[in-house]
């Protein structure tokens, strides 16, 4: 099997994330409208991670956190998102990259992500090791005689009777 030198699976990681930062500044924005609530895990060690002592303390790998009712100054940048929310009845505030995000839902709607790990930042910015690429194919020889005009296939044959 060849190998995805496009890094597929990243792409769709940072634009599922997009979903999230995007769910997250439309709450900003307008609020929770309905039921719509929101479970975010993330893992607590990834660099940008801004926790209170305490909590660092209580969660050193991973957290999730709901954003409900509670939950003042909900700010969204391009790379992260701050939150202050109430810990035994005392506000903290987070700040949490979307790098950092393992998993998002919305069990309103019943909608939930799961990211295969959190995206570290050494890991973001430098490519994976790729072996040497094979040497191109070359294109086949063009035909003796090349159509110019569309060919009209009657669809008759195809169906079934």
């Amino acid at each position: 099997m060849p190998q995805d030198l496009f890094h597929y699976d990243r792409m769709i990681e940072q634009a599922l994330r997009g979903v999230v930062r995007e769910a997250l500044l439309r709450a900003s924005r307008d609020g929770l409208p309905g039921a719509h609530h929101f479970y975010i895990g993330f893992a607590t060690r990834e660099p940008g991670v801004e926790l209170p002592a305490s909590l660092r303390a209580k969660f050193p790998d991973e957290m999730t956190i709901v954003i409900q009712h509670q939950f003042w100054d909900l700010e969204i940048r391009e790379d992260a998102f701050s939150v202050t929310l109430s810990f035994q009845r005392q506000p903290e505030r987070l700040a949490i990259p979307f790098a950092a995000i393992k998993s998002f839902a919305d069990p309103s709607v019943n909608f939930a992500l799961e990211f295969a790990s959190p995206v570290t930042a050494s890991a973001a910015s430098e490519p994976a090791e790729s072996p040497a690429l094979p040497a191109p194919i070359a294109a086949p020889p063009p035909a003796a005689e090349e159509r110019t005009t569309g060919e009209v296939v009657a669809l008759d044959a195809f169906r079934k009777r």
